[in-house]
């Protein structure tokens, strides 16, 4: 009786595998160009976007920087979103790099023990982000043609970002966390993050040669994975487009539309975003439907990323014990919050920012006109701005967090001795 699921299990496997095997044979033209489009994709965008943060970030883990920053921000991160101080550089990278760079840094975070598997599942749940290259550039301008809308879409992913962080830092919230309490005091906090950093770069013990060689490897391996996860759901969504399977989900979904009253042309980009994020969005944007409820189904789609990149981020942990459940609910929380907030948003934004955009988006649709070399460049620049702007922000709210702090043990001290 306890082997029956596992039997069926391997058997609707094995046959769907098999039928997914015949579809493409006999589909196999539909599959070729979606393989192609995939390729061009990834080595245009996805590769040269993503090749340079994976390095870095493999350097300045073993140089034992990340845990210098690490005993800086524990006084934000820990209160605010009941997760280590490192983790604040898997948000500010997860941000400027977008998925799966935060999954990746999570894992390293979790075989190096500086993380539970608690606090690894809610790391992830909230710094799993799209970059500002994407929004901005990619959807605002390349599928709307309206780079002004990039403010909007923005606003709404990462405020609604902010939102899962602070309802998943209640997730299993009394487990052990990986930092004593003392951790959180501000006194010798210099001499804490130097020791920090010298204790993790003598715990990684490898030549700086050593480690920029094994860095690469593994970023490149890395990126070869999240390529192949690419082709394979391009090719599926086209081979299932092909055979008409994809009519089947349109009954689920026409129906949840309807009941929100949104323009039943939307059905099509919701499926097609459920699996993969650019073609979601990009039929969004083409649908005939009113200019809110796009931006509602992008912000939507953009937040919950796609099958697509779940199956990146559930490669990248494969090696882990942190679970996928976790991550799941808060992608569907994500999507659910950055849907809400682009209604709130939208005509306060569009009426104050406007005209906002960013020089490199302003006259141009990057991802099908652009030299791939000035996209590379846009994209590094921005980047760059992103981790520099989320880091400051992330230490002035430390900075408050500690002055808070001493001010109240200030008045304790006083109230006591009086």
């Amino acid at each position: 009786m306890e082997q029956e699921p596992n039997r069926v299990t391997i058997a609707v496997t094995g046959f769907t595998m098999l039928l997914l095997t015949i579809l493409l044979i006999v589909f196999s033209e539909q599959g070729y160009h979606a393989t192609v489009g995939a390729l061009k994709l990834f080595f245009d965008v996805v590769f040269p976007s993503l090749l340079p943060f994976f390095i870095i970030s493999d350097v300045l883990l073993a140089t034992g920087m990340v845990h210098y920053l690490g005993v800086y921000f524990e006084p934000l991160m820990r209160p605010v979103f009941n997760v280590p101080g490192v983790g604040s550089f898997v948000f500010s990278m997860g941000l400027a790099a977008g998925y799966p760079m935060d999954a990746v840094l999570t894992a390293k975070f979790r075989k190096q023990g500086l993380c539970t598997k608690t606090e690894g599942e809610r790391l992830l749940a909230f710094s799993n982000s799209a970059d500002p290259l994407f929004i901005f550039g990619a959807v605002a301008v390349g599928m709307f043609g309206q780079p002004a809308l990039g403010a909007v879409l923005a606003l709404a992913h990462y405020a609604s970002v902010v939102l899962v962080g602070l309802t998943f830092r209640f997730y299993k919230r009394q487990e052990v966390s990986s930092e004593p309490k003392s951790g959180l005091v501000i006194r010798n906090i210099h001499q804490r993050a130097m020791d920090a950093m010298v204790r993790g770069r003598l715990d990684d013990g490898r030549s700086l040669g050593k480690v920029l060689n094994q860095a690469i490897g593994d970023s490149v391996a890395t990126l070869f994975v999240i390529m192949s996860f690419m082709v394979l759901f391009a090719v599926l969504i086209k081979v299932l487009s092909a055979t008409g399977l994809m009519v089947i989900l349109e009954v689920p979904f026409g129906a949840l539309l309807h009941v929100l009253g949104f323009s039943p042309t939307l059905v099509n980009a919701t499926i097609q975003g459920l699996f993969e994020i650019d073609l979601g969005s990009a039929a969004a944007a083409k649908a005939a439907a009113p200019l809110l409820q796009q931006l509602v189904i992008v912000s939507a789609i953009i937040a919950w990323s796609g099958l697509s990149v779940h199956g990146q981020v559930a490669s990248v942990l494969a090696d882990t014990d942190i679970s996928m459940k976790p991550y799941f609910v808060a992608r569907t929380l994500h999507a659910i919050y950055a849907g809400i907030l682009t209604v709130v948003f939208f005509r306060p934004v569009e009426k104050t920012l406007g005209n906002l955009t960013l020089p490199a988006f302003s006259s141009r649709d990057f991802l099908v006109a652009g030299a791939p070399r000035g996209m590379i460049i846009d994209g590094l620049h921005l980047s760059l701005l992103v981790v520099g702007l989320s880091l400051v922000s992330l230490a002035g709210g430390a900075l408050m967090v500690l002055m808070v702090r001493q001010i109240r043990r200030g008045w304790l001290f006083l109230r006591y001795r009086s």
